[in-house]
């Protein structure tokens, strides 16, 4: 394998010397970790252990990618499953949050990551691996991630990216793959690659990366139903609350991690969730991904209106401005910053009156909360003086002219001074 240029390692956390005996690979079962497998043990003559997480993939057959690996000369391959930890312990902050970055993406794979990392070192400590490696790109964002989370929970870690050492284009993988026998998900004429979780499924290469190309969905997305083939008839999905988080799917109580996996189901029948999205990634540049979340975006959706109905205006413009803060620190590899903590307390404080019921109703991709109750909620208006709260309607023009006060102040005081002129 031929650099086109020879990488230079000028981080201390990189592994500097040519050969290390072992390493722990986040190993997904893609074309960069596949490759990469193989190209560990030529390039550093290491021994290598695989590390999957289950964490409730939608369309991966972690049996296969397991065997896989041995296939590819791992030592050792683990599937680790994770799934209640990353609904209770890295979705539920992200529900709380109202979970978004620059539109509709819910931030699936950047909250992966962290629980990833996070393993991955726990994994590393007990079988004494001191370095691990990841298929991340130089070009994007989950080398930061990786790289910062490692090292934030286990400074004494070396991390080794090898896609970023080797500088192959996806073409160049390919090839590499093909010539050195390793069976992977990516060809040429399928170019697209995904990362898959539970709360989401992202999609990237071929065309999608050119935003003057129409994505070719109807080659990928094939995991649910498009919303121009779904039913002709909406379906009502009913979620109860408690504290901020989903307890109950029609009525029946079931763990988070299962109420999103159904929702996946529900919602993807009714093509829910499909997000086109042009997004500034961490490292400077623009990046077009397509993305299918069909359970998170109902939960988001429901979230968000019961949130909205159970809080004061000022507590929902603060809560509105977190969020966006939120998402940016998600998405910007900062999980386990103090200021992300913060944030998660007053998200926690604030979600305790979070609790009630709301019927959202799916039809042909779209989303719409129809119903919510709660015990919490604040007075509504009606135009029937017997329902809704109660108000004086004799105290509204008082209201009315002191609240506009300096806005007829200020007119006055232009007028006058119009005319002077």
């Amino acid at each position: 394998m031929d650099n086109k240029q020879t990488y230079q390692k000028v981080a201390s956390y990189e592994v500097k010397e040519g050969k290390i005996d072992r390493v722990l690979l986040l190993y997904s079962g893609g074309l960069d970790t596949s490759v990469m497998l193989k190209w560990l043990q030529d390039s550093y003559g290491a021994k290598v252990t695989a590390l999957t997480l289950d964490i409730g993939q939608q369309n991966d057959d972690l049996d296969f990618i397991k065997k896989k690996a041995l296939k590819l000369g791992a030592e050792d391959a683990i599937v680790y499953d994770a799934k209640k930890e990353f609904a209770e312990d890295f979705i539920a902050k992200g529900i709380k949050a109202n979970a978004s970055y620059q539109g509709e993406y819910h931030l699936s794979t950047p909250m992966g990551r962290a629980l990833t990392a996070k393993i991955g070192v726990q994994v590393a400590r007990k079988k004494g691996i001191t370095c691990i490696a990841h298929g991340c790109t130089g070009k994007g964002n989950d080398q930061v991630r990786f790289d910062g989370y490692i090292t934030a929970l286990d400074a004494s870690m070396k991390v080794i990216a090898p896609v970023r050492e080797w500088n192959m284009d996806r073409k160049e993988e390919i090839s590499y793959a093909l010539k050195n026998k390793i069976p992977v998900p990516v060809k040429k004429d399928f170019p697209y690659s995904v990362d898959d979780n539970m709360w989401g499924m992202t999609w990237e290469g071929g065309e999608i990366e050119s935003p003057k190309l129409e994505p070719r969905v109807k080659k990928f997305l094939t995991t649910y139903t498009r919303p121009e083939n779904a039913p002709a008839s909406p379906t009502k999905v009913k979620l109860a609350f408690k504290n901020g988080l989903p307890t109950k799917l029609n009525g029946k109580s079931l763990p988070l991690a299962q109420i999103i996996m159904r929702l996946n189901k529900i919602g993807g029948a009714h093509g829910v969730g499909v997000v086109y999205m042009i997004e500034d990634r961490l490292i400077g540049l623009k990046d077009r991904g397509v993305y299918e979340q069909p359970g998170g975006h109902c939960i988001i959706e429901a979230h968000r209106a019961l949130e909205r109905f159970v809080s004061t205006r000022d507590l929902n413009e603060i809560k509105s401005q977190l969020d966006v803060k939120w998402g940016y620190l998600c998405y910007g590899a900062k999980w386990y910053d103090p200021a992300m903590d913060a944030i998660n307390a007053f998200n926690e404080e604030m979600n305790e009156k979070v609790s009630g019921e709301v019927t959202l109703e799916l039809y042909r991709g779209n989303v719409n909360v129809v119903a919510l109750s709660s015990p919490y909620a604040m007075g509504h208006a009606s135009f029937n003086v017997k329902e809704g709260y109660k108000y004086n309607v004799n105290a509204s023009a008082g209201f009315v002219e002191v609240y506009t006060l300096q806005m007829k102040i200020a007119n006055e005081i232009a007028r006058k001074n119009k005319r002077k002129k």
